[in-house]
């Protein structure tokens, strides 16, 4: 959700009176200290109990309940919070860490207002905390100006009107007159008392006054008019039959009043309650009553409908980069483009749906906002997935064209999912969630791009939180290892280092590092098992001091957000020290690419690393799009050229300039140079004549466990029975014999 930067409205409120409930002391204590800073007042307790006890006593202008606490939960307080006296409409904002469906449903059915997901982003939830309290003093308005409206008209009748049968016809009152715009002395009749109501309602309502005579019955309702002045108002008529001593109908008296201010304040807060402040599309709460409304249609006339979950792609970063004023502005058009790719209808009253007819749900089909970045398109009635096909086509067409925000011209393409009824579910639940898998399908597949919810898909889905869950016992469980592919000097024959490659040894299984790094990194439990492979690699190189007088590094690549924590020192100087190891025998890898995009946050710890004779050697190099300066101000001790540069050595020689550029480069700036990814003679041939001697890659060895490693140093390395160290042998037989020859 965006919200504006500034809230001038907001300033009626001096300090917002905030009740702040979390369990967790740091977090209560951080969250008070940065929202006091920002102009709110606020009261803290540690547990939903204490929270009850003193909502008791006080009434907050909004509470803040952390979801999860020991005792009584966040979810479970509101609900308590609801029972009590006034406290009905007091917003309340449920602070979750969980971003997800059924955390959020949970929240609005407890009775909370809205929901905001944990973070440190404190100006946004100080300003999502302002809007709340605004919106809330805007209905609180809207209630007690409806509440006037309706003791005044209890107190004081607008005006009065009789009716006779026989004789004295119609009359009104002079406060009657002037309702309708006339002076107390005018005389205004029946028939022209209906040419007010326009032609299109005049019917209906002949329709309704012979019905009502007709069984003499109260009469009490609503009718639209049009002064002579031109003016449209809302007039509500109420009459009672009157009776003669014969107990026959003597004609009928009554009331009309103005009652066009309160028909707007109706209409008003009905708005709040169902439409979206920002895009006045339908709220999440009029879709699902329009998209239920829909289902119970399709089932009495046997047809379909569809529901698409529109998602926009990278709509962060244009948030995050142009400001939340632009985010919303971004929104607003997105909401008017998508919009008209289907019939849009505003109508939101049963009673309106029900006096169309039998094709009344048609008139349902809409695009509404879900929250933040998500939308969805209700289809009342489809054909086929194809018709829904059709309408997300139109939407990704007209989403490709460039949109204009704060300034700037920029592209927002979209990722919709689609579910139809009853094929893919039979519930609106069932519909949002299946159409929310096959969205999530368009994200894994590069986005842009529309996907129908088919079972394989839900089976991918259950199979990946199934993996996240094990991953997360992985290091509880000792599942997690490395193996390690040495690093090998070839003009010497021997090992010079190694770099630890994890693998998870799930039951029978070793699963490749390709299939869970990247749910890892998605779900930030890279962190950990760095951690741990930091940990491990300095175990390992004491093992290897012991059994093979190791007195190299081992090499472990870390992702950019390990080296942005403030704790990475700490972290690897404990390390070392737990098993006695110096801080030179591990050696930190960070691929090209991620130093450029984090490189001002990781500079800090790159120097710190450096200080305390940790080594920083650059990952994939040549494959970043970026300048070359950093290498003469960074403390980097090694550059690994990318496997993609050996490859087509001895093939291509467009592939030798590059890595001979690379090696001149790092002879010039007195950094090591290592080749990745040699897999045969011909490539380490090529890198011999070009001046690169330290290689990594097949050729030598696979990533293998640590005591395969030491197999293979004592039976192909150390005995020298290595085709390629025959073959280093012979290239530099040759060198020397073309040198001598040269002499």
């Amino acid at each position: 959700m965006n919200l504006p930067h500034a809230f001038a409205d907001d300033d009626a409120i001096e300090q917002p009176k905030v009740l702040l409930v979390d369990d967790d002391e740091v977090n209560l204590l951080l969250t008070a200290i940065a929202l006091r800073e920002r102009g709110f007042s606020i009261t803290e307790a540690g547990s939903g109990e204490r929270a009850l006890q003193m909502l008791a006593q006080w009434t907050p202008d909004i509470v803040v309940l952390d979801a999860m606490m020991p005792g009584l939960d966040g979810f479970q307080t509101c609900r308590e919070l609801r029972r009590m006296p006034g406290f009905e409409n007091v917003p309340v904002l449920m602070l979750t860490g969980l971003d997800d469906d059924a955390s959020i449903t949970r929240a609005y059915q407890a009775g909370a207002t809205d929901f905001f997901v944990k973070s440190t982003q404190w100006s946004l939830l100080a300003g999502r905390l302002r809007y709340l309290l605004r919106a809330s003093r805007t209905r609180l308005e809207l209630e007690r100006s409806k509440a006037k409206l309706a003791r005044a008209q209890d107190l004081a009748r607008m005006g009065s009107f009789d009716w006779r049968r026989h004789e004295g016809g119609f009359s009104l009152s002079s406060e009657g007159l002037r309702v309708f715009g006339h002076a107390p002395h005018d005389h205004l009749t029946f028939r022209e008392l209906l040419r007010l109501v326009p032609a299109a309602e005049r019917r209906g309502l002949l329709r309704l006054l012979h019905e009502v005579l007709n069984h003499s019955s109260v009469l009490a309702t609503d009718v639209p008019v049009t002064l002579h002045d031109g003016r449209q108002r809302i007039i509500h008529v109420e009459a009672e039959p009157e009776f003669n001593e014969h107990g026959q109908s003597a004609g009928y008296t009554g009331i009309v009043q103005d009652v066009t201010d309160r028909r707007i304040a109706e209409d008003k807060i009905r708005h709040l309650a169902n439409f979206d402040a920002l895009t006045g599309l339908p709220n999440r709460r009029q879709l699902i009553w329009r998209t239920e409304r829909s289902l119970e249609h399709a089932r009495r006339l046997n047809h379909n409908a569809a529901l698409l979950l529109i998602d926009l792609d990278r709509f962060k970063v244009i948030n995050d980069t142009l400001g939340h004023a632009a985010g919303d502005e971004l929104l607003m058009e997105v909401a008017r483009r998508l919009r008209g790719c289907v019939r849009h209808s505003d109508q939101v009253m049963e009673g309106a749906l029900e006096a169309v007819g039998a094709r009344s749900h048609r008139t349902l089909e809409a695009v509404g906002r879900l929250g933040g970045d998500e939308f969805v398109a209700l289809l009342p009635e489809v054909a086929d997935e194809r018709d829904a096909e059709r309408v997300a086509q139109r939407m990704l067409d007209v989403m490709r064209e460039p949109i204009f925000v704060g300034g700037q011209e920029c592209f927002c393409t979209v990722s919709i999912g689609i579910a139809l009824y009853p094929r893919d579910g039979a519930t609106v639940a069932d519909l949002l969630r299946n159409s929310d898998v096959a969205m999530y399908s368009v994200k894994a597949q590069g986005r842009n791009s529309t996907s129908i919810y088919t079972p394989q898909l839900a089976g991918r889905g259950r199979e990946k939180l199934e993996l996240e869950s094990a991953l997360h016992k992985a290091i509880e469980r000792n599942e997690l290892v490395l193996h390690y592919q040495p690093k090998v000097d070839v003009r010497s024959a021997r090992m010079v280092g190694a770099e630890a490659l994890m693998r998870w040894q799930r039951g029978n299984t070793l699963v490749p590092p390709a299939e869970f790094i990247p749910l890892a990194e998605e779900t930030g439990l890279i962190v950990p098992l760095s951690e741990w492979a930091l940990r491990e690699a300095a175990r390992q190189v004491k093992a290897w001091q012991v059994s093979i007088d190791f007195k190299d590094s081992i090499a472990v690549n870390l992702p950019s957000r390990l080296f942005e924590r403030s704790d990475l020192v700490e972290h690897i100087h404990h390390s070392v020290t737990t098993y006695g190891v110096p801080h030179r025998s591990i050696q930190l890898e960070i691929t090209e690419n991620h130093l450029m995009k984090e490189m001002q946050s990781v500079i800090p710890s790159l120097k710190r690393l450096n200080e305390i004779g940790v080594e920083i050697a650059i990952d994939d190099f040549g494959t970043g799009y970026s300048s070359l300066a950093y290498l003469t101000t960074l403390p980097i001790s090694e550059l690994k050229i990318d496997r993609s540069f050996v490859r087509y050595l001895g093939l291509k020689p467009e592939s030798s300039a590059v890595v001979n550029a690379i090696t001149s480069l790092a002879r010039a700036l007195k950094l090591r140079v290592v080749a990745e990814g040699v897999e045969n003679l011909r490539q380490m041939d090529a890198l011999h004549r070009l001046g690169c001697g330290v290689m990594q890659g097949f050729l030598f060895s696979r990533p293998i466990p640590p005591d395969e490693l030491e197999r293979w140093l004592q039976q192909t390395v150390l005995p020298r029975k290595a085709p390629w160290i025959s073959e280093v042998g012979a290239m530099d037989a040759n060198f020397d014999s073309a040198r001598y020859a040269g002499s």
